[in-house]
């Protein structure tokens, strides 16, 4: 009895710290698992599952009026929306990080006076913290908004706030003309250590003289003991391509977590935005690392490919971004995204919710 205890156990040790295959756990979309919000675009989708038992999404919305693309830049805000089920329906709350315009301490605007976007969050120690990219500009020029892209992170002990957010970005640009931070820094994705610290993740952008929109768009790494801060950049760029190559990026959107189930690793997912991990240009991709420092791609690193299935048996018109997932009890059951909104004729853009099998 002893010896058959002790087999069930090995074999259950080794089923927990397998490789993740994510892919192969994708079911079709089904139609009714969309959240959308009348006259706005909706972008983004952070997901949290509160200890009250209901599913929390952080997402960012910018009115259709203002267009897609430059309006998410100019005008994009992060709001709440809940939900007694992880599939919706999911009724909007409030605008949890609306403009807050000009620090009567200073006189000057916020670094976050006038937008927020690309919510990432997760619950830890009572407490909801809710990572973004802040930004200010003239409200109608992109290469100015753009620019100004900082990252900060926002804490409540409510998802309905009030949520206190930091006169000072958490993440910065770099000094140093040469790095590829100097320029703006935006897209971050967080989670907690196993020893109570904090990985970020960040998108960044290098200043390059005489280009307005700066150079290469990489991605790189920074640390603190707690989510406030203070972040200490660690040195070089992650999720690159075996082989450089010449695209200006390779990955973006990415959502990162520790998992104790598969390997005691960091994962994350990413868009491949031009098909360099999965072969599949704008799918998305998973990426493992043993530390949260050194990324690479997973063993099985297609999730997605470009259009996924729905499940009336056709595919999608367009593809995901801002993936992100719901982590319950150490597995992934649902993978939270963004889809429509770019292509032309494509309906008002919206957050999906595609169910994974246990």
């Amino acid at each position: 009895m002893k010896i058959i205890l002790s087999l069930f156990i090995i074999l259950f040790i080794q089923a927990r710290s397998q490789d993740l295959d994510l892919g192969s756990r994708v079911k079709p979309l089904p139609a009714a698992n969309r959240f959308a919000v009348k006259d706005y675009f909706v972008w983004c989708g952070a997901p949290v599952k509160g200890p009250d038992g209901k599913y929390h999404l952080f997402y960012s919305r910018w009115p259709v009026k203002a267009g897609f693309a430059p309006g998410w830049a100019l005008r994009s805000e992060i709001a709440y929306a809940v939900s007694n089920t992880v599939t919706g329906p999911y009724k909007h709350v409030n605008v949890a990080l609306p403009p807050r315009g000009t620090n009567p301490a200073t006189g000057k605007k916020y670094w976050d006076a006038d937008v927020t976007h690309n919510a990432n969050a997760f619950f830890h120690n009572g407490k909801y913290h809710l990572y973004y990219m802040g930004e200010y500009g003239d409200g109608k020029t992109y290469p100015m908004h753009r620019n100004h892209q900082r990252i900060g992170v926002a804490i409540a002990e409510n998802p309905a706030g009030p949520w206190k957010r930091i006169d000072a970005p958490i993440v910065d640009i770099t000094d140093d003309k040469k790095s590829f931070d100097s320029l703006c820094v935006t897209n971050p994705a967080a989670c907690v250590r196993p020893d109570g610290g904090v990985v970020l993740v960040y998108k960044a952008v290098q200043y390059i003289e005489g280009k307005e929109m700066g150079g290469n768009v990489r991605y790189g790494v920074a640390v603190a003991d707690k989510p406030e801060g203070p972040y200490i950049k660690k040195p070089g760029h992650i999720f690159e391509a075996e082989k450089p190559g010449k695209h200006w990026m390779v990955a973006e959107d990415p959502f990162i977590w520790f998992s104790k189930t598969y390997g005691n690793r960091y994962y994350a997912v990413t868009r491949d935005v031009v098909g360099t991990f999965t072969g599949s240009s704008g799918g998305i991709c998973l990426f493992q690392s043993e530390d949260g420092l050194n990324w690479k791609p997973a063993a099985n690193p297609k999730v997605l490919e470009s259009r996924f299935a729905l499940d009336d048996g056709t595919l999608s018109n367009s593809n995901i971004e801002r993936p992100a997932l719901l982590i319950e009890n150490g597995e992934p059951t649902y993978l939270f995204g963004a889809t429509d909104g770019y292509k032309k004729g494509g309906k008002i853009s919206s957050n999906v919710q595609i169910p994974l099998i246990p």
